[in-house]
């Protein structure tokens, strides 16, 4: 067994092995010697970042867990490079076109150069690469682990030295300089050399594990046959999301986009990758089956499969070639750490932290070199910190799960910027508002629904919540929202992330409109293939260098500023430090300036001095700008003749109402008339009568009698309208108190006489819930509306239904008759003061019932409704529990 010391002298000799190769990369580069440099092989080899620790460790590990099911992760990038290839080429285009240097900078630009745009899709490229950087740390600590047995740290010690290693590599690796707009020659040799290296590994170990430890092809067919991969089962619906979130992954991922993009030298070398980069991947699959399977034989029951690459070799005391796997998925991680590192620190400078920086100070880079310093220290913080999410994010989750279900964490959150990038380069008509609400719906429902629940029951989200929802909403539940259960919560999590994404996207881009830089932009980008790539974007002769030098110094530095313009100089046969400006002179410069303050600001820097550049798509749509404000103040004209025809027919239907309630309001006032006027004048007659005397005890009684019923009538008329109008006032005092909704309900129908003009259909089972609430007001309420039932319920057999149900934190208590109904253009004044249906004397009252009742439940903190379309009346109370729960069974 290789000693602890031993491994980290070979990890630390590799890794300078590694770097002096890419210095000597980036040195030919400098020196113009390009070469090989640029060739499609080594543009291919780096593609093979998308083959990091997951698909080196994670696919045996897959395969001996679920069968062909690791397929799927080759199958998706396989078939995006053979089927969707002119998608790529449509975003090198438009990359090297744009000046793109990352896929939060193509976001932002293609949206009107929307900074907010760049600060969502960076803050989600951080957050949604956390997993897989934790992945890379989790598969390095546990092969560290195999080789130094008990001689080595604790894991979570060795995951830390791993994550400050990378973080420090990194660090030196890839911010030397601040050129994020040029090429990274030395990275990506790095990166060609390491998809060598991992490739000849697997290879190696799987040639060893077909003809070293079985006997042959034949061997492996019989052992696989006979290993439980052969009962693996074919589900279609994970199998197709699968393949799809790969290839979804394999466009959105930071570092894919980065070196498929940003790095890409020459757009014709896609041609040959579209052919070679499934050549390799199928390679790197090609033993995943066979180690899987000759691991299963071989380890003890229990053993990690993710680390049967390893663990195979040194059984059969084969050292030499464990080390060489080790090597293998070391530079499976370390690949993946340093591009997306660098990647994700360029665009935390760029749209986050540069932005603030610059609004801060005010006078701008007023000191020399102090924006190139802030630049700097910022990226350099940034991967530090990057690297110490994922080591939390270990910490967290456990580290215990599977290699492959951490990646598909991650896949699934980069997968949420897919509508805002296809959008932006097929469909004109898409809009940063309309982006930003997808980015922001898909991210939170990846977040809510994956990410968060990956870190257990007991971290974030609790296990209750989990298991029934926020709030005990069951609709609402992580891994069954919307009341879909059953699925695989990946699956589960793409289709609902993915789907409400794209809704927000498209919807909120037809309903709003694009600013005249988004419509330039927009396109620019859709029709990238009609205007010539390789066309100059500056005019010679049209600034002064040495403005261009002043400004220079204020970005980047003196010293750096003055060495690029005196090499320009000396290149033009000139002495000093101001050449001649140039278009490829300006090319350069605004490289060198996005570098430090991103594409479009160094673009725009330029643009100020120079103040001219040649015919391109954006001068022909600004000479067409005019044009276009037209048509978009002709097409907010007919918006805003829409929304004006809109309001007229609102006005219209208040103006409808407001008559009808006035037509309410004089029958009130005439049945009010009557209704006090009738017993005042029985009482007035009455008591005249018996004023005069001469009348027997029977008739004195009598008229006794009828003078105190018409009191009582007037009374309780008078009552209901001193009672509306405490209640409308709000100076009304509830006496809040614990109730059982079902003594209520009974106490309600036995008040009204409900049970003597109709049938009362009731569930008591569900009427026993515990109510903080106002019982005699609550059932005041119950007692109008079966009152209301009995009075206008016109079937042959009347029947009243009372039905409850609990709903979250709130209780409905339908009361639906079976009657033919309140008209539709009668309900919305049913609730009004002066609102009383049919004839105003035939049901007796004044019909101010429902008025008094919708005061009372909003008094109450709940509401009264009325339900159409249940075939009689139906009115629904919706009641706040605020805590309480269901009664016991009364025997």
């Amino acid at each position: 067994m290789l000693s602890f010391n031993t491994l980290i002298a070979v990890c630390l000799a590799y890794v300078v092995a590694l770097f002096l190769i890419a210095f000597a990369a980036d040195r030919r580069a400098r020196q113009g010697k390009f070469g090989w440099l640029r060739s499609p092989l080594v543009y291919t080899l780096s593609l093979s970042i998308y083959c990091t620790a997951w698909t080196f460790y994670g696919a045996v590990g897959y395969a001996a867990r679920s069968g062909l099911e690791f397929l799927t992760i080759y199958l998706g990038p396989t078939l995006v490079m053979v089927g969707w290839w002119w998608i790529l080429r449509k975003l090198v285009r438009i990359g090297r076109s744009q000046r793109i240097t990352s896929i939060a900078d193509l976001i932002s630009s293609r949206y009107g150069k929307s900074n907010l745009l760049g600060v969502i899709v960076t803050l989600m490229a951080v957050i949604g690469t956390t997993p897989y950087i934790a992945l890379q740390l989790q598969s390095v600590t546990l092969s560290f682990a195999v080789f130094a047995g008990s001689a080595a740290p604790d894991k979570n010690a060795t995951a830390l030295w791993v994550a400050a290693g990378l973080a420090l590599f990194t660090v030196l690796f890839g911010t030397r300089n601040l050129d994020a707009n040029e090429r990274h020659y030395g990275v990506v040799t790095a990166i060609a050399v390491e998809a060598v290296m991992k490739l000849f590994a697997l290879l190696a170990v799987g040639v060893f594990v077909v003809w070293g430890v079985a006997d042959g092809a034949a061997d492996i067919l019989a052992r696989i046959d006979a290993s439980p991969i052969a009962e693996w089962e074919l589900k279609p619906g994970r199998w197709v999301s699968l393949i799809f979130l790969s290839a979804v992954a394999f466009l959105t991922l930071p570092r894919m986009f980065q070196v498929m993009v940003v790095e890409n030298a020459d757009e014709r070398h896609l041609s040959t990758a579209s052919w070679a980069f499934p050549l390799y991947l199928m390679l790197m699959s090609l033993f995943v089956v066979p180690i899987a399977v000759v691991g299963l034989d071989l380890m003890p029951a229990g053993s990690n499969p993710d680390l049967f690459v390893l663990t195979v070799p040194l059984s059969q005391g084969r050292e030499g070639l464990a080390m060489l796997s080790f090597l293998g998925g070391f530079s499976s991680a370390t690949s993946m750490v340093i591009v997306a590192a660098i990647a994700l620190s360029t665009m935390v400078s760029n749209h986050i932290v540069m932005p603030i920086w610059l609004s801060v100070a005010r006078q701008g880079a007023t000191v020399s070199g102090d924006v190139r310093q802030v630049v700097l220290t910022a990226r350099r913080v940034s991967i530090a910190v990057i690297l110490a999410l994922g080591y939390a994010y270990y910490r967290v989750s456990g580290g215990g799960a599977a290699l492959a279900a951490i990646g598909l964490i991650s896949f699934v959150g980069v997968a949420q910027f897919l509508p805002a990038l296809l959008g932006g380069i097929f469909w004109r008509g898409a809009t940063r508002m309309g982006a930003a609400a997808g980015l922001l719906t898909g991210f939170g429902l990846w977040a809510y629904t994956l990410f968060l629940p990956s870190f257990g029951g007991s971290v974030i989200l609790s296990a209750e919540l989990l298991a029934q929802g926020p709030f005990g909403i069951g609709w609402l539940r992580p891994q069954a929202l919307f009341g879909v259960s059953g699925m695989d919560p990946l699956v589960h999590a793409l289709f609902w992330s993915l789907t409400l994404n794209t809704i927000a996207f498209c919807v909120i881009s037809l309903a709003s409109f694009p600013r005249p830089q988004e419509r330039l932009q927009g396109a620019q980008f859709v029709n990238v293939f009609d205007h010539n790539p390789n066309a100059q974007g500056w005019v010679s002769g049209m600034a002064e260098a040495e403005d261009l030098l002043v400004m220079a110094q204020r970005i980047l530095g003196p010293e750096q500023a003055q060495g690029l313009f005196s090499r320009e100089a000396a290149r033009q046969g000139k002495a000093g430090y101001l050449p001649d400006t140039s278009p490829d002179f300006l090319q350069r410069l605004e490289r060198e300036l996005a570098g430090s303050v991103g594409a479009a600001t160094g673009h725009a820097m330029i643009g100020q001095i120079v103040g001219g550049a040649s015919v391109s798509v954006g001068d022909l749509m600004a000479v067409a700008d005019e044009t276009a404000q037209m048509m978009e103040y002709s097409s907010q004209l007919e918006a805003k003749s829409a929304e004006l025809e809109r309001t007229a027919r609102q006005l219209r239907e208040v103006n409808e109402k407001l008559t009808d309630l006035s037509v309410q309001k004089d029958a009130f006032l005439s049945q009010i008339s009557h209704e006090l006027r009738t017993p005042m004048t029985s009482i007035r007659a009455f008591s005249e009568i018996m004023r005069e005397g001469g009348m027997t005890a029977e008739e004195r009684g009598k008229y006794a009698s009828i003078i105190h019923d018409e009191t009582i009538r007037l009374t309780r008329l008078l009552d209901d309208l001193l009672d509306l109008s405490v209640l409308e006032s709000g100076q009304v005092e509830m006496n809040m108190q614990t109730a059982d909704l079902q003594d209520i309900i009974e106490r309600s129908v036995t008040s009204a006489g409900g049970d003597g003009c109709l049938e009362i259909n009731r569930d008591p089972t569900r009427e026993q819930v515990a109510l903080l609430t106002d019982p005699d007001r609550l059932s005041q309420v119950f007692i109008n509306l079966i009152a209301n039932a009995c009075k206008y319920c016109d079937a042959e057999q009347p029947e009243l239904r009372i039905r409850v149900r609990r709903k979250g934190s709130h209780v409905e208590v339908d009361f639906v008759d079976n009657g033919t109904g309140i008209p539709a253009k009668s309900q919305p004044l049913i609730f009004e003061k002066f609102s009383r249906l049919g004839d105003q004397r035939a049901a007796g009252g004044a019909g101010l019932g429902l008025a008094i009742s919708r005061e009372i439940m909003t008094n109450l903190g709940g509401s009264v409704i009325y339900l159409p379309g249940q075939g009689g009346a139906a009115f629904r109370v919706i009641l706040p529990v605020n805590g309480a729960t269901s009664t016991k069974s009364k025997p």
